[in-house]
């Protein structure tokens, strides 16, 4: 018989993000599990402010590709442009992003670590 332990589960659902909230960040999430954005991601975290033709070099793919995946990271906030003529460069929107994923890659890091099992 199952037992369910009322006053977790309801500090737990309290503590719950809005249901728009946790639709907003699995966009987010969905658009950096694509290894082709963050490329582009890591690009502009190590370039700076860049245009489309030298993050595509600096990525190995095509300036066309890398447009959609600006659009793409424009649209969730990740990324903001600035032009100048007709040029369009890209930087990161703010330092939320450098700081996601350098978390990930520490946790990526502990990849084959043992942990101790949970309780």
């Amino acid at each position: 018989m199952r037992v369910v332990d009322r006053a977790r589960v309801t500090m737990v659902a309290a503590a719950m993000p809005e249901a728009e909230a946790v639709e907003e960040l699995a966009q987010v999430f969905g658009l950096l599990a694509d290894a082709g954005r963050l490329r582009v991601i890591t690009a502009l975290l190590e370039g700076g402010e860049m245009c489309v033709c030298d993050i595509a070099a600096a990525c190995g793919h095509s300036e066309s590709a890398v447009s959609h995946a600006l659009r793409l990271l424009r649209a969730h906030r990740v990324v903001r442009v600035r032009r100048s003529g007709r040029m369009a460069y890209y930087r990161l929107d703010d330092s939320h992003v450098r700081m996601l994923l350098d978390l990930a890659l520490v946790h990526i890091g502990h990849k084959g670590e043992t942990d101790e099992p949970r309780r």
